[in-house]
């Protein structure tokens, strides 16, 4: 199967330290970050998250938010609800997880007098590919199947470009070429599972690298909240390589040959061994199996066959507004006329006001016919608010639509008309193997 990787008698006083030092490090911020165990669940992962459960509790926040009010002057108490992986829970962790690692080494160092670890190395080395692997497969399987960055939203073809955060930049340009989007995922996955395989697992390191050192270029770059994940699965992406830097160095900068690229053995017995690594390739199996069935679920959802969309699917030009029997003029400086409103999602709607500055809604398709919008108060869009319009709907043709009824407690009348959507030159425009221009608009 596979040999041991060349241990001598006794490692450089300052090996031990770094070791130990990762041991501790790594194990306990792998262990807290509730994602990296989490992705490692596979297809039970869908099952809790739907049963809800203690994975969602943040059981480091009596911690961090002692260090962050004593320290830092910050109350760093985890936000489930934000999604963002650069919360100031999260740096106060990583500081506090550096504290204990730094004392923890030195007490360890003080009273194991042993030169060498070579069976916990061939652990750890395990544990962190198995939680790079995790990683890279559910980094991975949300751009195979693209569902972390959709194609842009109806609403995001009326914004101007300077209006746009530097990460719906970033979003924004990925998810409008899927195929582009589905060779990083490609990548990212193709790396993950060759974590999982002994015989391949730097190869896997060396790929990992790659992906993971653009992805932390591209969040601190675009200002990705999600930094300090990615920091870490580059540093654990370059101690798995530490042990192979110089094989490494032979092979691509000297062009000499090299020893085998083998890994610290987990046991004596060959048997054993290959049992464990039979083990590894079945957990990495179960592992894409969960990535690939969550997010060929969300696809499904979002873009398959029976999707939900708008009854009033499009982007609609306001051709005239009456308010208050009073016919209003498409005038940039009109506070109360709407230019366009675009219905997307089931249940979301946004209006354009005549300075081109979008608002999102709640959209409430009533049975009698009637359609409520409900300012969108908060951003989950679920802030309990009164209904600021309630409209009947008349469609005489299917591009035309004359939505009657109150709007801020005046009567208000608005017909308007579908725009093409393929009229969008980031939708119409195909690829090309000729072209005697660049054609850059």
């Amino acid at each position: 199967m596979t040999e041991t990787v060349a241990i001598r008698a006794g490692w450089h006083p300052l090996t031990q330290f770094a070791f130990r030092f990762c041991v501790v490090y790594f194990g306990l911020f792998c262990l807290l970050l509730t994602p990296i165990p989490f992705a490692l669940l596979g297809l039970l992962g869908r099952w809790i998250r739907r049963s809800g459960g203690p994975w969602v509790v943040a059981p480091t926040d009596p911690l961090t938010g002692w260090v962050g009010r004593t320290f830092f002057g910050v109350d760093a108490v985890l936000n489930k609800n934000s999604g963002a992986g650069d919360q100031a829970a999260m740096w106060v962790l990583a500081f506090s997880i550096v504290i204990v690692a730094a004392v923890a080494t030195a007490v360890w160092t003080a009273f194991d007098r042993r030169a060498a670890h070579p069976r916990l190395l061939a652990w750890f080395m395990l544990f962190l590919r198995l939680c790079l692997g995790g990683q890279m497969l559910s980094f991975g399987f949300a751009k195979l199947i693209p569902n972390q960055m959709p194609e842009p939203s109806l609403a995001r073809l009326l914004q101007p470009y300077g209006s746009l955060s530097p990460m719906s930049v970033l979003w924004l340009q990925v998810g409008s070429s899927q195929p582009y989007e589905m060779a990083l995922g490609a990548a990212e996955v193709a790396a993950g599972l060759l974590l999982f395989v002994p015989r391949t697992v730097v190869l896997g390191a060396v790929l990992s690298l790659a992906s993971t050192a653009q992805i932390l270029l591209l969040n601190l770059t675009f200002d990705v909240p999600e930094k300090l994940l990615s920091l870490l699965l580059l540093l654990i992406s370059v101690v798995l390589l530490a042990p192979y830097v110089r094989r490494l160095v032979d092979v691509f900068l000297r062009q000499r040959a090299c020893e085998p690229l083998t890994q610290p053995t987990l046991f004596a017995d060959g048997r054993k061994i290959r049992i464990a690594a039979w083990i590894q390739v079945f957990i990495g199996i179960w592992v894409a199996l969960g990535s690939g069935y969550d997010n060929w679920v969300v696809w499904q959802e979002r873009n398959g066959a029976g999707s939900p969309k708008s009854e009033l699917y499009g982007i609609w030009d306001v051709q005239e507004f009456t308010l208050d029997g009073q016919l209003l003029s498409p005038l940039k400086t009109d506070e109360n006329r709407w230019q366009r409103i675009v219905f997307d999602g089931p249940e979301t709607a946004t209006y354009q006001r005549m300075d081109d500055e979008l608002e999102p809604m709640l959209a409430d398709f009533l049975p009698n016919g009637q359609l409520e919008l409900v300012t969108m108060g908060d951003p989950t869009g679920r802030d309990v608010q009164a209904p600021f319009a309630t409209l009947s709907i008349d469609r005489p043709t299917p591009d035309q639509l004359l939505l009657r009824g109150e709007l801020h407690d005046h009567p208000v009348v608005i017909a308007l008309e579908r725009v093409d959507l393929d009229s969008f030159t980031l939708r119409n425009r195909d690829f090309h193997w000729v072209q005697d221009s660049a054609y850059f608009r």
